[in-house]
């Protein structure tokens, strides 16, 4: 089943970071879809329930450099 999820992220200051969150989110398996907007500083993620844990997302985004809040 496909769910989503709206996370918050710190330390994000240019579109590069932009990029990178949005790199790392799409590398965790059973994520279809990640959305990430620096005004907001927020990452939209669509994902398949089955085979995505959504504790990878956090660990995925701080091993990035980021930190989720």
């Amino acid at each position: 089943m496909e769910k989503s999820t709206e996370l918050r992220i710190k330390g994000m200051t240019c579109g590069g970071c932009v990029a990178s969150v949005k790199r790392v989110l799409e590398g965790v398996p059973g994520v279809k879809n990640a959305d990430v907007t620096l005004a907001t500083a927020t990452a939209s993620v669509r994902y398949d329930d089955a085979v995505a844990d959504p504790g990878r997302f956090r660990s995925a985004i701080e091993g990035a450099g980021f930190e989720v809040v």
